[in-house]
This record gives structure tokens, C-alpha cells and sequence, in this order.
């Protein structure tokens, strides 16, 4: 795991754990100087113990001058360990007797009259390439006259040897529990922080590259499961705003897109309007002389088969001057209240009259029983033109049947008439379902067709205020739905 100097471990490093340690530290220095300072007061109450005990018959024999009581005195304390050297001198300071090495501290009588004056002390001295501690005592008789002074020695080294054993295993200890310290404290900082604060970057870099409907755990302390909590909130509205964005974006598109539409249907139907105006005329002239040249000629002969096959064509063009009309017709609606039974009667009748496939059964219904008195506020002829272009495609695409139902249905801005055409045919491939609506798209054979109807009755039920759209879902076949706003009459009954 990499270092960083503005990390939270390195903050916890250098704001807790490092006055931890310097506490820890300090503590373990002042408590190491007590052990010393304890150590050194224990050695030093030990030698006056020992010079405390030898004094009284010491004295006792320095009053009688009894040197052998003093020797013997001095010999048997120089038998305890502690002892490193027992010496006594006179009032005078002149050493009297002494046990073990020779002590340098007191050959001058200056240093032994001043030390008589002012009573017991203490002092280190180095003797023999030791330090030493001497205690000096001293004696007096019964009146407390001074008669010498008692000198009581310790060697000193091992005690400094310790010392300097405590001093460093001290140190060793310190070293290892600053290390336990940090290895707690690094290895807690990953448990309890780090994994958790490492998988909240994991997740928010995989966001940040752009991968969706990704959430963060909620784990850890309770502030980071916090923190998680607020990021996957974060992420749901972020989601929640792109899928608003893009659903806008689609409505503009499909916006635009029918604009786009609007503008070319109005662009084709102003010129259909002048192409049919300037056809109209001149084709009306070439039918009614090719009717009077086809009554001079002979029935059965060439001629009149002839002038028969192009009175067919010339029929044929009127019919796609017609259809040109009609698309280019956007006068203004003439609206009556008109029943859709009737409605649905009169326009299945008149395509059953001209229908090229009378074989087909074209059936038109109402879908339930309360559908049967509906109706609504249109242009009939607009409306009948619709709904029979509608039904010729149907019928020229069934294989046996054609249904015509309709129905009320409650829709957002009210309640609507539904009218839906199905056949049985085999269905409009889904490359032609984007097309249907353009002008002079056909899936008929040429000669056929003039791929108008459909954009006529798009245009009719448009202008109507009502929708036109094909059921994708339906299968087999094709249903086309129609959806027209019904008169206040007709949604009361």
C-alpha cells in the first residue's frame, strides 16, 4: 500500500500515534531515572546501615585506644558483600586502622578535620579503576566529643552495570512496544478505514468510467456506511437525471423528427396540390374525347380494345390525381355530430361495392355493449376517406377476414373513441414500419398502388386532433389503431 504525506493513515500516524510514542517515551525515561535515583538511595541507605551498626563499639574502642577491638571491628564488617573497604581515623585525622584497600580520599588531616566538623556525608570517589560510594560517620564518645571519624566504602561498578543494562533493555523494550504501536495501529487503520475507504474509490473510479447501476457497500464504521449511503444516493439521482436527459433528448428527436415531417408532407402536398390542379384539366379533356372515339369504333375490333385499355389508364391517372387532392387538402373541417355505427356502416359498404376481393369478410362491431351509441365530431367525407383507405390495404393484404371494432377508452386528456382495423394477413415486415406513413411508399407491385392512402388517412386523422399508429406487438396480421376525441354527446352515452 503506497504512502501519501495527505493520507488519513499518515494523520494518524503523526497526530496520534507519534505523541503517543513521544509520551510513551518520555514516561518510560522518568520512570528508568526513579529506578536509578531509588537504586542509588537504596545503595546508599545499605553502606550507612552497615556503618550505623560497626559505629558504637568502634567508638567504645577508640575511647579505650583498644586498636584490636577496632581492627577486629573494621574486619568483621569488610565480610559483608556490600563492603568494599572500612577505614577509621583519629580526631586528628590520621588513618588508625583500615580493612581492605588503601583509601586515598583522607591522607591529607585537613580533609578528616573538616569532614569530624560537619558531621556524616556521602561522596563517590575512584579507587582502583573503580567508582566507589564512601560514607563517612563520626565516632564520639559517651559525651559526644568527636574521637575519630569511620569511613565505610561500596564498589559502585556493578551497580552502574545494571544500570546500564536496565538503560538499554529499557530502550529495546520502548523500540519494540513503538513498533507493536505502529503495526496496531496500521493494521486497525486498514480493518476499521482503509479497505473500506479503498473500495469506496474502487467503486467511484468504475463510475467515473462511466459504468452504470453500480452501488457502493454499505459497510464499515458507522460514518463511512454514512458516506456510502450518501454516494449511492448520489448515484440514483445522477441515473435517475441521465434517464430524464435521455428521455428528453428521444421526445426532441421524435419532436424534430415529426417536424421534419410536417414540413415535407406540407412541402409534397403543395406541390401534389399543383401537380393535380394543372393535371386536371388536360386529363379531363383527353377522357371525354377518348369516350367520344370509343363510341365511333366497333365493339370487338382493335381500336376498341385499344381505347378501351387507355380509357383504363386514363382512369387510373384521374385516381392519382384524386389521391393527390386529398392529401393536399387542409381546408378547414366541416364538423357535424355523426354516429359511428353509421359511420362504420356507410364506409364498409362502399369498399364491399369496389372491393377487388370480394372473397374477403369484413366485419365491423362495436367491441363491447356500451360502444354501440358512441359518437363523435368530424368531417364525414374526411373521415369516410380515412377510415376506407384504411380498409383497402387491410383487405388487400388479408387472407380471409378483415375486423373493424370500436370502442371508448379513458385516455390523459379525456375519453377517446378507439377504432382499430386488423387483418390476418401476413404482417408488415419490420424494415416498411418506419415508412408507412410517407407519402408514395407502397409495397405493391408497380401499376398498384400509389402509396397515398395511408398518408391521406394520417393526414385526415391528424387534422381530426386524434392518432393513427400501427400495434407492433400484434401478431399474426396487423392492427392499426386509431384514437379520434369523442363529442360531449358521444361520451355521455
Amino acid at each position: 500500500m503506497p504512502m501519501s504525506f495527505n493520507s488519513l493513515r499518515t494523520a494518524v500516524l503523526a497526530f496520534v500515534l507519534l505523541p503517543l510514542l513521544t509520551v510513551l517515551v518520555a514516561l518510560g525515561m522518568l520512570g528508568l531515572r526513579e529506578f536509578e535515583q531509588q537504586m542509588e538511595l537504596r545503595m546508599q541507605e545499605d553502606i550507612e546501615l552497615v556503618a550505623r551498626s560497626i559505629r558504637l563499639p568502634i567508638s567504645a574502642a577508640m575511647v579505650r585506644r583498644d586498636a584490636v577491638d577496632v581492627q577486629q571491628a573494621l574486619d568483621s564488617a569488610f565480610q559483608l558483600e556490600q563492603v568494599f573497604g572500612v577505614y577509621v581515623y583519629d580526631s586528628h585525622g590520621d588513618l588508625v586502622a583500615t580493612s581492605g584497600p588503601r583509601s586515598p580520599s583522607l591522607e591529607r588531616r585537613r580533609e578528616a578535620r573538616l569532614i569530624t566538623a560537619t558531621g556524616s556525608q556521602g561522596a563517590f570517589d575512584e579507587r582502583q579503576g573503580r567508582e566507589v560510594f564512601s560514607y563517612f560517620l563520626p565516632l564520639t564518645d559517651a559525651g559526644g566529643r568527636i574521637v575519630g571519624l569511620l569511613q565505610t566504602t561500596r564498589d559502585v561498578t556493578r551497580f552502574q552495570a545494571y544500570i546500564a543494562q536496565m538503560r538499554w533493555q529499557g530502550g529495546v523494550a520502548i523500540v519494540l512496544l513503538s513498533l507493536l504501536f505502529l503495526l496496531v495501529v496500521l493494521v486497525g487503520h486498514h480493518r476499521a478505514v482503509g479497505r473500506h475507504v479503498n473500495r469506496l474509490a474502487g467503486a467511484m473510479e468504475k463510475v467515473g468510467t462511466g459504468t452504470r447501476g453500480l452501488r457502493v457497500p454499505e459497510q464499515g464504521p458507522q460514518e463511512l456506511r454514512l458516506l456510502a449511503t450518501t454516494m449511492n444516493a448520489m448515484l440514483e439521482r445522477r441515473e435517475d437525471s441521465e434517464r430524464a436527459l435521455e428521455a428528453q433528448r428521444a421526445q426532441r428527436a421524435e419532436l424534430e423528427e415529426k417536424l421534419r415531417q410536417s414540413e415535407k408532407l406540407a412541402a409534397i402536398g403543395q406541390l401534389a396540390a399543383g401537380v393535380a390542379h394543372e393535371l386536371g384539366t388536360p386529363l379531363g379533356v383527353i377522357a371525354g374525347r377518348a369516350q367520344r372515339a370509343r363510341r365511333g369504333v366497333p365493339d370487338g375490333s382493335p381500336t376498341a380494345t385499344e381505347m378501351e385499355r387507355l380509357l383504363a389508364e386514363l382512369g387510373r391517372v384521374e385516381h392519382i390525381v384524386r389521391q393527390l387532392l386529398n392529401f393536399a387538402r387542409r381546408n378547414p373541417l366541416n364538423r357535424r355530430e355523426i354516429a359511428v355505427r353509421s359511420l362504420m356502416a356507410d364506409v364498409v359498404s362502399r369498399i364491399q361495392i369496389g372491393a377487388q376481393r370480394p372473397e374477403i369478410d369484413v366485419q365491423a362491431a362495436p367491441a363491447d355493449n356500451n360502444s354501440g351509441m358512441l359518437s363523435i365530431q368530424a368531417d364525414p367525407v374526411r373521415l369516410e376517406q380515412a377510415l376506407g383507405n384504411l380498409l383497402e390495404n387491410a383487405i388487400h393484404a388479408a387472407r380471409e377476414r378483415v375486423m373493424v371494432n370500436w370502442r371508448k377508452i379513458e385516455h390523459e386528456s379525456g375519453e377517446m373513441l378507439e377504432i382499430t382495423v386488423v387483418d390476418d394477413g401476413p404482417g408488415i415486415a419490420e424494415a416498411h414500419v418506419d415508412h408507412l406513413f410517407e407519402p408514395f411508399f407502397t409495397t405493391k407491385p408497380t401499376g398498384e398502388g400509389t402509396g397515398l392512402g395511408l398518408a391521406v388517412a394520417h393526414v385526415a386523422i391528424e387534422d381530426h386532433g386524434g392518432e393513427i399508429r400501427l400495434d407492433r406487438a400484434w401478431s399474426p396480421g396487423t392492427r392499426f389503431v386509431i384514437t379520434l376525441p369523442l363529442s360531449e354527446r358521444g361520451a355521455d352515452e
